[in-house]
């Protein structure tokens, strides 16, 4: 049980380092842009993700 709990934290924080990196190089505009019309911006789409790993 141990070894996969630290391998299952290691895989989060990779993924997570990985969402980091690619905040660092959006600006707030671009994180507030929708791409395609009536489409979610990527701040929205976080958004929802967040809420619904809150929620479990």
């Amino acid at each position: 049980m141990e070894s996969y709990l630290s391998s299952i934290t290691k895989q989060f924080e990779y993924y997570k380092s990985l969402g980091d990196k690619t905040f660092e190089q959006l600006s707030f505009n671009a994180l507030q842009k929708e791409f395609v019309q009536d489409s979610n911006s990527i701040s929205i789409v976080v958004n929802h993700i967040v809420g619904n790993m809150l929620s479990r």
